[in-house]
């Protein structure tokens, strides 16, 4: 996009403080990308936040199968470009500068949380792109013998609701004097 076309559709140059993106990055030209980025941020400490998250984490048994899932079931639906989210953006080139406070750009991690019973839990995973990738070719996940192993890890503990935890994973930097 030309400058003229960016500030049609975003901002004038230098006119931005922040810009945010979501579990997005991977999609992108990221030369391109990067190069509107720093156009219509403020120089010389507009600030870009990039953050992703990966699959949650709720306690070794419901792991255990999850990984299973995610690493054999689902991987052949996965698209490619997903493989910079499970490497939570440490791979992704990001040339900004440190903001105040940090010595690198990141990834930071931080933790969401959310009490979940198991339906809610299948839904959420019955929520990535993969599950919708399968199901247009025919195959439906989680399979029955996955689920079956997804609720003896569950209800492992007699506990109905479970603390799910999210990892976030933040890229953040800020435009320099260029």
């Amino acid at each position: 996009m030309s400058g003229s076309e960016l500030e049609e559709t975003v901002s004038a140059q230098s006119s931005v403080d922040l810009v945010t993106i979501a579990q997005a990055m991977h999609w992108f030209d990221l030369h391109a990308f990067y190069q509107q980025v720093k156009w219509i941020l403020k120089k010389p400490y507009g600030v870009i936040v990039a953050w992703c998250y990966t699959i949650p984490e709720v306690n070794d048994s419901v792991d255990s199968v999850l990984e299973q899932f995610h690493s054999i079931d689902s991987e052949p639906f996965w698209e490619p470009r997903l493989k910079l989210i499970d490497d939570k953006y440490r791979s992704i080139d990001f040339p900004f500068e440190a903001v105040e406070g940090a010595d690198h750009t990141g990834p930071f991690k931080f933790v969401a949380e959310k009490l979940m019973d198991l339906n809610e839990y299948l839904t959420y995973l019955r929520s990535w792109c993969t599950y919708q990738t399968a199901k247009t070719k025919g195959v439906e996940l989680p399979r029955d013998d996955m689920i079956g192993s997804f609720k003896r890890a569950w209800n492992e503990d007699g506990h109905d609701h479970k603390t799910v935890k999210f990892p976030i994973y933040l890229r953040i930097g800020k435009v320099g004097n260029a």
